[in-house]
């Protein structure tokens, strides 16, 4: 079963955790015993051996670096300039494994489908086919002045997400309070005009409203669940999902446990102790496919290893490999073999 995970966060286990992703799983695992714990990184799930037997061949793949000012405690560099910089670092990753043909980069609709024949049809060993990646900005902070944002597309960039958590230069986002700032209007404008997808993950109530109003491309959610399921600002609410679905938009189901069920406690609650198990993820899918009205604005954002690890995932997911699974699941639960794939990556 081909999959499309929209979002993974890879430049930053490479290049933050000093995961070196060709390795087995194992293997990445094995390298973090004999080295001081990062609470920040967790279990590690994610490598391209495993993605590729789960048969993942294509994804949408992140820069993210925070800018923090004085009065903001959250972890992040504290200029813009630094985040462009890191930004630039996780560039040259994602070049450096083109080159050894890992991964290709996606950035038009031809090679989307150039890479779908690739694993599709392609009489290639699965363990040779490069993963295909489409990039995405999650956090526009980088971005230190407006006029960079061509620079970007041109190496690349397809997708932005505004904000992350905190406060933002271009607009708040989760755990934080407001809109869009003067800075995200003119952003969003220069998004439409270069043809950048908008996601709509990590934004505010407001900031989400205004983003919508304003902004005319495409759009989606690389990686939300229900808020309805789970209560917390970070999820989406059934009038976002409605809105998210006129707009023709995909909503990317994410894997981290504290997002799939309530009263998660991090550092506290486990797999084990709450029964947490991939079926759970179905409920937050049949909810975004109940409110739509069919199972074509629902995929797969698992965000495995997005600064959590297997600790905190459901128990039968504890690496990429698993996520085929997800197809028993669904179809066991009533959807069809089309539903089923479309979730999966057709969407």
């Amino acid at each position: 079963m081909f999959i499309f995970d929209a979002h993974l966060d890879l430049a930053m286990n490479a290049m933050d955790h000093n995961r070196d992703l060709r390795c087995e799983l194992e293997e990445v695992r094995e390298r973090e015993k004999n080295r001081q714990p990062d609470s920040s990184s967790g279990i590690p799930t994610v490598s391209f051996p495993a993605m590729r037997r789960g048969g993942v061949g294509l994804c949408v793949a992140t820069q993210i670096a925070r800018y923090v000012r004085r009065d903001n405690p959250l972890p992040g560099w504290f200029s813009p300039e630094q985040a462009f910089a890191h930004t630039q670092a996780q560039l040259a990753w994602y070049r450096a494994m083109e080159q050894d043909g890992q991964l290709r980069q996606i950035v038009d609709r031809e090679g989307l489908h150039q890479q779908l024949r690739i694993w599709q049809e392609s009489d290639s060993p699965d363990a040779t086919k490069p993963i295909g990646y489409i990039l995405s900005l999650e956090g526009a902070d980088s971005i230190v002045h407006l006029n960079w944002l061509e620079k970007a597309w041109d190496y690349g960039l397809r997708a932005l997400g505004p904000a992350h958590y905190g406060p933002g230069t271009y607009s708040a986002g989760t755990d934080a309070e407001g809109g869009l700032t003067g800075r995200g209007r003119d952003l969003l404008k220069e998004m439409d005009r270069l043809g950048l997808i908008l996601d709509t993950t990590h934004l505010t109530d407001q900031a989400f409203k205004e983003s919508l109003d304003l902004f005319q491309g495409p759009i989606w959610a690389s990686h939300c669940n229900c808020r309805a399921l789970v209560p917390n600002q970070r999820q989406a609410s059934d009038e976002q999902i409605r809105l998210l679905v006129e707009r023709e938009a995909v909503i990317g189901v994410v894997f981290d446990a504290w997002m799939m069920i309530p009263d998660w406690e991090k550092g506290v609650s486990t797999p084990q102790t709450t029964g947490l198990r991939l079926s759970r993820i179905l409920d937050h899918i049949d909810h975004i496919c109940q409110l739509a009205g069919n199972a074509r604005h629902v995929g797969i954002g698992s965000d495995l290893d997005g600064g959590f690890g297997a600790e905190q995932c459901p128990a039968d997911l504890d690496d990429i490999e698993k996520l085929p699974r997800l197809a028993s699941l669904l179809t066991g639960k009533g959807y069809t073999q089309e539903e089923t794939e479309g979730i999966l990556a057709n969407n």
